[in-house]
């Protein structure tokens, strides 16, 4: 069943904000990973969340997710993040539908 990281994120305007980018984007895909959605337009239909910029990315499952986030390929992203970006991060279980 697929699983997905979820992040509400705020940009930094630096250097390492492109570095983080491509050396997330790469480790996503070496563990299976696809975006779903990354920084598009946001509308918020209720409440007062006010989130900035929302990347969602698809695994094939939970197990998988967190291989990635632990990964060594990963770890070099997570080097420049803290300059790159702030974020709130989480991982949530797809939902198994019947046909």
């Amino acid at each position: 069943m697929p699983a997905y990281i979820i992040s509400d994120l705020v940009l930094h305007d630096t250097p390492e904000r492109e570095m983080y980018r491509s050396r997330a984007a790469a480790a996503i895909k070496l563990y299976g990973g696809r975006y779903v959605a990354r920084g598009g337009a946001i509308e918020v239909l209720e409440g007062a969340w006010d989130p900035k910029a929302i990347v969602v990315v698809e695994f094939p499952d939970m197990e998988t997710a967190r291989r990635w986030y632990a990964s060594p390929e990963y770890a070099t992203a997570l080097e420049v993040r803290d300059k790159a970006l702030s974020r709130n991060l989480i991982l949530v279980d797809g939902a198994s539908i019947a046909p």
